[in-house]
């Protein structure tokens, strides 16, 4: 059964540090953070988890969008591990959008990201992978991916008059969908 592990929060050196490349994706570390990380991002309400955010400094994250308490017009889509991503292309038009964090409980901040992005990533069975993701998804990508080179959203926030704590989020934004 898969582990429920606890996610490093703001502070914690890990969520700064660049990650490494995933050498061998069949082994079973890999294979059970990417199974713990799954578990963890539901339990958790959240839409994607990197891998730093649980103090594994690997290039992998998950993305699971389902509509839940954080983000109820959320898409609903399979959890899906990217190993070793990255971003082909991006849009130049982009979009500011809300953005919390589970290593940032309690905040929320409006992030400008790409609207559209070209991805590649090696799925968990050793496949590569390219798509285009939009919109919310390609956000989600653009959050985790962030996590692998030490980033976190308030870096990305322009300024602080765009950051919002999570119940006054709720309030102004959620009982309005």
């Amino acid at each position: 059964m898969a582990e429920i592990l606890q996610i490093s929060q703001l502070g914690n050196p890990v969520l700064r540090r660049p990650s490494q490349v995933v050498e061998n994706i069949q082994d079973d570390r890999i294979q059970q953070l990417i199974d713990s990380l799954i578990s963890t991002v539901q339990q958790a309400n959240g839409v994607g988890i990197a891998a730093p955010q649980v103090a594994q400094s690997d290039r992998l994250f998950i993305v699971a969008s389902r509509p839940n308490l954080r983000y109820p017009q959320a898409p609903n889509m399979e959890p899906t591990a990217m190993i070793n991503p990255r971003i082909v292309a991006a849009s130049t038009e982009t979009v500011k959008d809300w953005e919390g964090c589970l290593s940032i409980p309690g905040i929320r901040g409006l992030v400008p990201r790409s609207r559209a992005i070209e991805i590649e990533y090696t799925s968990r069975d050793g496949k590569l992978h390219r798509q285009e993701l939009t919109d919310f998804v390609a956000r989600i990508f653009q959050h985790e991916h962030d996590h692998l080179d030490g980033i976190v959203f308030l870096d990305r926030v322009e300024n602080t008059q765009e950051l919002i704590t999570e119940d006054e989020y709720q309030k102004q934004f959620v009982k309005l969908l």
